[in-house]
């Protein structure tokens, strides 16, 4: 499924693949959009092609220094740009974070779950975590659901924690354990 070499993870019907600065453009117009930015902790809106830019340059040090694994959701056919997952790398606890963005056009199409299913199997068999865990804004059930099919289980919730769009909203949160590690 991963294949160390090109640092891509290969699904059913997705390659997740390091960004490319020619992604920039497509990353700028799907971020570009009020209902990706509503449910995200970090993306700035309006989102630039500079955000862009700037945001995939980051990658490859991240990547390389273990800290941060970004990986762009593609379709394996055509190469279509869907969205983004990434995974936080927090060594001293063998766990991390992982984080998504599917752009609006192609949301209920279960490239998340999928995405995240893959994401998943990553930090456990590649990168021998010991955990991996999700957080979720309450007022996006949609993002619960994913974390739920990927076998997430809900460990709970952080009231009125985050202060966005002149209102707080609860952050729910999910892990998963490794069974096998």
């Amino acid at each position: 499924m991963f294949n160390q070499e090109k640092r891509t993870i290969t699904t059913e019907r997705l390659i997740l693949r390091p960004f490319e600065l020619s992604d920039a453009k497509r990353v700028s117009e799907l971020c570009n959009n009020y209902n990706v930015y509503k449910s995200t902790l970090t993306l700035p809106y309006p989102y630039t092609i500079e955000c862009a830019i700037s945001w995939i340059e980051a990658h490859e040090v991240n990547f390389i220094n273990n800290m941060y694994y970004e990986f762009a959701i593609t379709d394996k056919s055509t190469n279509e740009l869907y969205g983004a997952i990434g995974l936080t790398n927090k060594q001293a606890h063998r766990n991390g974070e992982v984080g998504y963005w599917i752009g609006e056009e192609y949301w209920g199409k279960g490239y998340a779950t999928e995405a995240t299913k893959a994401i998943i199997a990553f930090a456990f068999s590649e990168k021998h975590y010991h955990k991996v865990f999700a957080i979720h804004f309450a007022s996006n059930p949609s993002s619960g659901r994913v974390m739920q099919k990927c076998g997430m289980v809900k460990e709970g919730i952080l009231l009125q924690h985050i202060y966005k769009e002149n209102k707080y909203d609860d952050l729910i949160h999910y892990g998963i354990i490794n069974s096998e590690g």
